[in-house]
């Protein structure tokens, strides 16, 4: 019964995440919300949400700033994953759209192994390599639907794409030891919460004239329900980890590109041609395989 928990837990928090990039980008490029204001807005509200729960729940929220050398930690995190991986992702989604953004996050595993290798001075394994090369070929694929001479979406595009898988890198590794510390919903909600006012004063967001557009139900239930959503998913995601392996966690989180894709061609009529949809399968599959194998590999070194 436990297990069926966690797999139910994974299940419904990688489909709310895959819900999530439809609604940022129905709300970008139809409502004509920026992305700063979208973002400073969607971090303040889930930071202080976080944070007025830990405390309501008698969790200290403040004593991680007692020490500098946490709560500088604590900043960077904030600025440079938090803030980075949730501007980045969000920009990827503004000049491409959800799917190739969701797809791009997906691939994070690939740059911190890229980084474990660079770190370590040594060559991955093997099978590493090759499901690096599986992923990389279904990119391709995707991106030019197997004609070499014709790319499918723009430049800053890419470009935000690349920025997207390095602050994810980031934002997977950098705060292990401070959540180990602080725990995780607690660095999270700071990070959101310095995250969203550092956006906030950089763009001058009380001068915005962007203010109206809340008064817009619609458009305000598609905003909590964005933040309602990825809170939620996050939770599930944490907690499943306490039912099931990671090997299995990270199979079923295959449900959050495949859950935007799904969305998306229901929602904005994205369509995509034979060998795109060979190239995001064969994309799910290696990074899947890579996840696999390392666990498996860790378990076998360890014994």
């Amino acid at each position: 019964m436990q297990h069926l928990k966690g797999i139910i837990l994974i299940i419904i928090g990688a489909m709310l995440w895959g819900a999530t990039g439809p609604l940022t980008e129905w709300i970008l490029k139809d409502s004509g919300m920026t992305v700063n204001f979208f973002l400073t807005v969607r971090l303040l509200v889930a930071g202080v949400a976080i944070l007025s729960f830990l405390q309501f729940t008698n969790n200290s929220v403040m004593a991680v700033w007692k020490t500098k050398y946490w709560s500088r930690q604590l900043v960077i995190y904030s600025v440079a994953g938090m803030l980075g991986l949730q501007f980045s992702f969000t920009m990827t989604i503004q000049s491409s759209n959800a799917v190739f953004a969701t797809l791009l996050q997906f691939l994070g595993p690939l740059f911190i192994l890229a980084y474990t290798s660079i770190k370590v001075r040594t060559w991955p394994p093997k099978y590493q390599i090759l499901g690096v090369l599986g992923t990389l070929l279904g990119l391709f694929l995707l991106l030019t639907n197997a004609k070499i001479d014709q790319l499918l979406v723009s430049r800053e595009a890419l470009f935000w794409g690349l920025v997207l898988g390095i602050t994810f890198a980031i934002y997977t590794l950098y705060p292990t030891r401070l959540m180990a510390e602080w725990g995780v919903l607690l660095v999270v909600g700071w990070g959101m919460l310095i995250g969203g006012v550092v956006l906030g004063m950089g763009s001058f967001i009380w001068q915005s004239d962007e203010w109206g557009l809340l008064f817009d139900i619609k458009l305000l239930i598609s905003m909590f329900s964005i933040i309602f959503f990825s809170t939620a998913a996050f939770v599930m995601f944490l907690s499943s980890m306490n039912y099931i392996s990671p090997v299995l966690t990270s199979i079923l989180s295959t449900m959050e590109p495949l859950t935007t894709m799904v969305i998306s061609m229901i929602v904005f009529s994205t369509r995509f041609g034979l060998w795109q949809a060979i190239g995001i399968l064969l994309m799910l599959a290696c990074v899947t395989w890579i996840s696999v194998a390392s666990e498996k590999a860790e378990k076998y070194n360890k014994n």
